[in-house]
């Protein structure tokens, strides 16, 4: 393999007016593949040779992840696999909105190999089996809510984000759609063990929408070892032992996953963790600020399911970045101004669990 090796002067990022480098560090792999997916032929016989309008008989490749991929010198022995969430690719994890670095970079430097998923019909794995429409209804501030930034255009006082009106800019410029219908967590799911499958053995790591086929894949795939979730959107209980939906305000209601005990016993024999960030309450009562509220009925969910999780002799952490003296995260933990203290908080987890060497 051909070493190549990124010093600091080609890792530097001029943005915004501020210049950020990241450390120098020894790439000695990196490409890129697909993952999974299906095939699809179309009714009749092939004939497209002789008539380039007639498409009887073709096939399509679709459903598919694509994933990036760097191994730094001397990598550590299990891979770290990133998994975004709704609405989002695997640009999630790469440069920050203002340009500083994002998890990929920040365990690159930590010694761990990254692999960098878009999950099937989005982003560079836009390849879809089945047709969808692509909307292009101005929705920026319906999520700048949800995602706990603020009340638009006003930002919550204690949140640990750029301000300036660029790196605002580059945040929603990352949103990205759908190409056909969302696909279900089967589908996701498939193409992540085929995913783990090639990047080896390795610890999950997802956001938001990424949690439930997160744990999907989890239960699929034994070279899953660990799961670190941020903020996922659900949570897989035992068939007899689905929690209620709790009233809310937010139009996105809380919704457990059903699976089977056998299934879920799995789940119950790697460790995992979930973070949660800042502005997020508990109880029982409906929040009148439907965006926070979304997040107080999912921490509950996360804490009725940790219960379930032990109560079958499971390893299983929800911490509260406040808890553990790290404040101001909004829902893009890995791309606050305290993206690193976060990084940071998970790889002492990692080598609490002896996942480090």
């Amino acid at each position: 393999m051909k070493k190549i090796i990124l010093m600091t002067v080609l890792a530097t990022t001029f943005f915004a007016g501020n210049v950020f480098a990241m450390k120098p560090v020894t790439i000695e792999d990196q490409g890129s593949f697909m993952a999974g997916g299906k095939i699809i032929t179309s009714a009749g016989n092939l004939n497209t040779a002789k008539n380039p309008k007639d498409l009887s008989g073709n096939t399509l490749h679709g459903d598919h992840a694509y994933v990036f991929y760097q191994i730094p010198a001397k990598a550590k022995k299990f891979s770290l696999v990133f998994l975004h969430g709704y609405g989002q690719s695997g640009k999630s994890w790469e440069t920050t909105p203002d340009g500083r670095d994002g998890f990929q970079n920040i365990f690159l430097q930590k010694g761990y190999k990254t692999f960098i998923v878009d999950q099937p019909r989005r982003g560079r794995a836009g390849r879809s089996t089945v047709a969808g429409n692509i909307s292009a209804t101005p929705d920026d501030q319906l999520w700048y809510y949800n995602f706990r930034i603020g009340e638009y255009p006003n930002f919550y006082d204690n949140v640990k984000v750029p301000r300036d009106t660029e790196s605002v800019r580059q945040f929603f410029m990352q949103m990205t759609p759908d190409t056909g219908a969302y696909p279900s967590d089967e589908i996701i799911s498939d193409a992540m063990v085929e995913v783990f499958e090639k990047a080896g053995e390795g610890i999950l790591i997802t956001h938001s929408a990424g949690g439930g086929p997160g744990w999907t894949t989890a239960i699929k795939s034994d070279k899953v070892k660990a799961v670190i979730a941020l903020e996922p959107g659900t949570f897989p209980f035992p068939e007899n032992e689905l929690p209620e939906v709790e009233e809310t305000t937010s139009p996105f209601p809380a919704v457990g996953q059903k699976v089977s005990m056998e299934n879920f016993l799995k789940l119950t024999k790697i460790p995992v963790v979930v973070y949660f960030g800042d502005n997020i309450s508990t109880g029982d009562k409906p929040l009148e600020n439907w965006g926070l509220d979304n997040w107080r009925t999912r921490l509950n969910l996360a804490l009725k399911w940790q219960a379930v999780i032990k109560k079958y002799g499971g390893d299983c952490e929800i911490i509260y970045l406040p808890d553990i003296g790290i404040n101001g995260n909004t829902h893009f933990l890995m791309a606050d101004l305290n993206n690193k203290e976060v990084a940071d908080a998970m790889e002492n987890w990692l080598k609490s669990k002896n996942l480090t060497k």
